[in-house]
Parts: C-alpha cells; structure tokens; sequence
C-alpha cells in the first residue's frame, strides 16, 4: 500500500512536471525561467519547428505527386476521348458524303425572259 502511495505521488510530480514544461513550451510562465532554459525551450522549439516543417514538405511532394499522376491519367482520357470524338466526325461526315451524292440534283440557271413553251 505504501509502494503504491508512493508511486501514485511520482506520478501526480511527473505530470506537474509535464504541464509546466508544457505551458513554457506555449510561452506561458516564462518569467521564473533563467536564460539557460529559456536557450533550452528555444532549442527545442527550433527543433520541433524543423520536424514539422520536413513533416509538412514531405505531405506536400506526395500531394504534388498524386496530382502529377492524377494529371497524367487525365490527359490521357482526354487523348483518348479526342481520337474517339475524331472517328465519329470522320464516319458522320462520310456518311453525308454519301447521302448527298445520292441527292444530287440538276439545277440550271437561265437569265433573260422566260421562253414560253407549246404544249
């Protein structure tokens, strides 16, 4: 029971502890802080800063990634969708062709009076 009494009160200092280095690390209770810790505080910001910042280069070279390929996936559906939207055109304008060459009709063109015609 007292083993557990006084690991119960280790516990409660180790927390304190925490929370202290904690609200210095956030720039709260810095006026009791010498300049040797206020050097440590800041090394260890710095070195926090420098985590997150290869943390966060390293999230945005994957992102960039995934767009590249997504970019890349894209342009050729497009590519694809082009040369099938091509193909259609040319069979479409064939098939006019066709059509039109069946409808074909003599037109003449005369100018002046019109000639009356005896039936």
């Amino acid at each position: 029971m007292q083993q557990l009494k006084g690991e119960s009160a280790s516990m409660t200092k180790k927390i304190e502890l925490i929370q202290l280095s904690q609200r210095k690390l956030l720039g709260h209770g810095l006026s009791s802080c010498n300049l040797d810790e206020l050097h440590e505080i800041d090394s260890q910001l710095e070195r926090s800063l420098h985590s997150i910042r290869a943390r966060k280069a390293q999230l945005m070279m994957e992102q960039i990634e995934h767009l590249k390929s997504k970019e890349r996936l894209l342009r050729e559906e497009n590519a694809k969708l082009s040369h099938k939207l091509n193909e259609k055109e040319v069979v479409t304008y064939g098939s006019q062709s066709s059509q039109s060459s069946d409808m074909d009709v003599e037109t003449a063109l005369f100018i002046g009076l019109p000639e009356r015609r005896c039936s």
